[in-house]
């Protein structure tokens, strides 16, 4: 009997019953890509085209993304908290006029954003 295609490219069956399956497995896990990897993404598509293609060819991309993001999560977090704090922004004010702590809020949070695009995105 004359090999597939499958078992050419050196995929193996497994039979059940009457039936052959092909065993197949999941690819590894990545680690996910989010907001600040697709920016920083976008920009060295578009500025950077060297550092992009030698991590596209490279097979690093990926990783090399997921890695802006955890770094730009972790600085956003740690800055609106160190800007909250640094602004009285407390939990007392939350509870005495939410809405004054809504927009002291987004103020840090707006803050912390142009922090991160201009000392890690676009970098």
């Amino acid at each position: 009997m004359e090999k597939s295609l499958f078992e050419q490219m050196g995929g193996t069956y497994e039979m059940r019953g009457d039936y052959r399956f092909p065993c197949l497995a999941l690819p590894a896990e990545e680690k996910p890509v989010g907001v600040w990897g697709q920016r920083h993404l976008r920009y060295i598509r578009q500025h950077r085209k060297a550092l992009y293609t030698a991590l596209w060819m490279g097979g690093g991309l990926h990783d090399y993304l997921a890695d802006i993001d955890r770094q730009a999560e972790e600085m956003f977090f740690q800055l609106v908290k160190d800007y909250a704090q640094r602004q009285g922004i407390t939990e007392r004010l939350k509870a005495e006029n939410q809405m004054e702590w809504v927009g002291r809020m987004n103020s840090c949070k707006a803050q912390v954003e142009e922090v991160i695009m201009a000392e890690l995105i676009y970098t």
